[in-house]
């Protein structure tokens, strides 16, 4: 048999074998402890920073994309974010709050290339280990335990509050824009690039597409996605944002993510002996998710969200769960 003949049936075998465990070992989001718990494991165990490296992101791979090697890819993703955002016009001593930081591989690009000051929180404390255990010290960043949806830090904390793929996870997105505006300065940047969902008040979610979706959401511990016309309408309603809330749809730029995800597997077998069988049979798990993946964003399903505020001028005070809008800060005595 042909060597291509070989690798068909090497890989739908490996798929079998996928789908198999995905259906033996059911997942459905609970609450952030489920979260929590999942980004635990995941950093204990070491398989995906094996494969993925240290950024828990999707890779930008151009417009048009090119190929290009998967870690790489994420890197570049980094850097392409910061400019979109206009992040590098900003002066060395930026402060940033990098929401949802993982084990640090934003939060290390954004302190060494871009000589911000750099906090990075995640709802694990084994990504926060991690992180630590990765970050040089000589970098100006730190890290620590926090929740996105009631975050420690006062008002008007950061110069930039920044966020790559951590939204899904939030059980309320309305509360998760609010902290993100309230912890900014005011002329301060929020950046965001999110996985979002089809906006189904314009194009309501057929029976299949509903299956998908949620197999999506019980997958890897997301209580829901918004569309990124949802999103946007949700921080323009906090009352915090000056002007226009800015967006892009960088589907395109990262749908080659998913196929590389599976590849690693095959061009780095190593995995296999590292990990031995509970290792592969692990990674094999989530192909089938990332086949459904590949098939959402493809197919518009679900498309990369780019998010771009800048916080008002205007002084604010919180009452009762809403934020009150009162006179500009200029002319608060």
């Amino acid at each position: 048999m042909s060597a291509l003949l070989y690798f068909v049936i090497g890989f739908l075998l490996v798929l079998l074998i996928g789908i198999t465990a995905y259906f033996l070992t059911a997942r459905k989001y609970q609450s952030s402890t489920t979260v929590a718990n999942s980004y635990d494991q995941w950093t204990l165990d070491g398989i995906l920073e094996f494969y993925w490296g240290e950024h828990i992101h999707l890779g930008h791979y151009g417009s048009p994309p090119r190929r290009k090697d998967f870690l790489v890819a994420k890197s570049d993703f980094v850097h392409e974010m910061v400019k979109w955002g206009g992040l590098d016009k900003l002066p060395r001593g930026t402060t940033v709050l990098d929401v949802g930081c993982g084990i640090g591989g934003s939060s290390r690009i954004l302190a060494r290339d871009y000589g911000f000051a750099v906090t990075g929180i995640t709802i694990s404390p084994q990504q926060v280990k991690r992180a630590q255990e990765l970050t040089p010290p000589e970098l100006n960043v730190q890290f620590a335990v926090d929740d996105a949806m009631a975050l420690s830090f006062p008002d008007s904390s950061f110069d930039v509050v920044w966020s790559i793929e951590a939204g899904p996870h939030m059980p309320d997105k309305a509360v998760f824009a609010r902290e993100l505006m309230r912890v900014l300065k005011p002329g301060g940047v929020l950046v965001v690039a999110d996985w979002n969902q089809r906006d189904d008040r314009q194009k309501p979610l057929n029976f299949w597409e509903k299956l998908v979706m949620q197999q999506l959401l019980d997958q890897w511990s997301h209580p829901a996605f918004s569309s990124i016309e949802e999103f946007s309408e949700l921080l323009a309603a906090t009352g915090l944002v000056e002007g226009e809330v800015i967006t892009a749809d960088w589907t395109q730029q990262t749908l080659p993510s998913w196929l590389d995800s599976i590849w690693q597997g095959v061009v780095r077998p190593s995995g296999f002996l590292r990990f031995g069988l509970s290792g592969f049979l692990k990674s094999v798990r989530e192909v089938p998710t990332f086949l459904l993946m590949r098939l959402a964003f493809g197919t518009g399903l679900c498309r990369f969200g780019m998010f771009r505020a800048v916080r008002s001028h205007s002084s604010t005070e919180f009452i009762d769960g809403k934020f009150a809008k009162e006179t500009p800060s200029s002319l608060v005595r």
